[in-house]
C-alpha cells in the first residue's frame, strides 16, 4: 500500500505562483509514475502533469507555466506553479502507480493511489 499526502495549496493572486508537495509513504519503492491532477467544481478532473520512468509530460494548459519535478527525499513529486489563472482554480491531485507508462499518462484510471488533494484558489 502506498500513502500520498499533498501540501502547498492556497489562495495567491492572479500571476502568483505556488509549489505543490506530494509525499509518499509505504511500498514506495516500486513507484515509477507520479502524476497531478486537479479537478474544479462541477468539471471533470483533469491531468496537469506526470513523470513516469525518464518521461516528463505536462498538459498544453499548463505547459510553460507549471513544471513537475520528482522529490526524491521524500519519495514523492514537486509541482511548481507560475502565473497562476483564475483558470487554474482547482482541488489539485497526487496519484501514483507502480509501473511505468507508455502511453495515457492522462488517463485517471490508469493511478493507482491518490491523494486527499489540496485547494488552490486564484482570484483578482
Amino acid at each position: 500500500q502506498v500513502h500520498l499526502v499533498e501540501s502547498g495549496g492556497g489562495s495567491v493572486q492572479i500571476g502568483g505562483s505556488l509549489r505543490l508537495s506530494c509525499s509518499a509513504s509505504g511500498l514506495t519503492n516500486n513507484i515509477n509514475t507520479l502524476a497531478w491532477f486537479r479537478q474544479a467544481p462541477g468539471k471533470e478532473r483533469e491531468a496537469v502533469a506526470a513523470v513516469t520512468g525518464a518521461r516528463i509530460y505536462h498538459s498544453d494548459s499548463v505547459k510553460g507555466r507549471f513544471t513537475i519535478a520528482r522529490d526524491n527525499t521524500n519519495n514523492g513529486v514537486f509541482l511548481q506553479m507560475t502565473n497562476l489563472q483564475p483558470e487554474d482554480t482547482a482541488k489539485y491531485y497526487c496519484a501514483a502507480r507502480l509501473g511505468i507508462l507508455s502511453g495515457g499518462w492522462f488517463t485517471p484510471s490508469f493511478y493507482t493511489y491518490w491523494g486527499q488533494g489540496t485547494q488552490v484558489t486564484v482570484s483578482s
